[in-house]
């Protein structure tokens, strides 16, 4: 009996995976939208950026953004220390650590990361790619270039009143391989792109506006 009943929790469960994933495939051409462009204004998902010339044709561009209650000094900071074995991401580490990229997100400001210069790289796990600075505008523009030229990540710090838009904008050519794995990219890796990158950069939003509120004007 208890065998069956296992066997028939795992059947209903399965039934669900299988109902919700034909869901997200026949309503995602609505919400898509949304998605690659969370938070961001019209305006904003239209606007040229540092970067955009880099990867002129891109097969997905999403542009996503937050408003952040300080200066862009105070979020500068915590952008040149991102990265593996430095300040992490900002966002789910231990799923980001599920592919081995060994990530652990700081909650202070890491002086010894803060020197990043134009033409300095970090992989991404074992396989992943190399991403290298190729735009640093001190307080303005992060843009990282992998190097197999296929993904362009940028960070915008653009003025807002008394606070600060923080945009993130990915650029991605179009992935490689048969028609399965381009429909895994758009249904699976897009939507799972906003929930890394929502985290990201309401984390980025919560130490920077918490960091302007104890330490007043920043200067590092």
């Amino acid at each position: 009996m208890t065998i069956r009943r296992s066997a028939a929790v795992a059947a209903v469960a399965a039934c669900g995976v299988v109902a919700a994933a034909g869901l997200e495939v026949v309503t995602y051409p609505w919400w898509r939208g949304w998605c690659l462009n969370w938070g961001a204004t019209g305006d904003e998902a239209g606007a040229e950026l540092p970067g955009d010339e880099l990867l002129a044709k891109p097969a997905i561009v999403t542009t996503r953004a937050v408003s952040v209650d300080a200066a862009a000094e105070a979020i500068w900071p915590w952008l040149v220390q991102m990265g593996p074995g430095r300040g992490g991401v900002y966002t789910y580490d231990w799923i980001e650590n599920l592919f081995g990229l060994g990530m652990h997100s700081a909650d202070a400001i890491l002086p010894e990361f803060q020197d990043l210069k134009a033409g300095d790289a970090q992989r991404l796990g074992a396989r992943g790619p190399v991403l290298r600075v190729a735009v640093l505008e001190p307080r303005r523009a992060l843009v990282l270039r992998s190097d197999d030229g296929n993904w362009v990540w940028a960070f915008a710090l653009v003025p807002a009143g008394a606070g600060t838009r923080l945009i993130s904008r990915n650029r991605i050519a179009a992935p490689d391989g048969p028609a399965v794995t381009r429909l895994a990219y758009k249904y699976v890796m897009e939507p799972g792109s906003l929930i890394m990158e929502r985290k990201m950069l309401l984390g980025i939003k919560k130490r920077a506006e918490r960091l302007a509120r104890t330490t007043g004007d920043v200067d590092i």
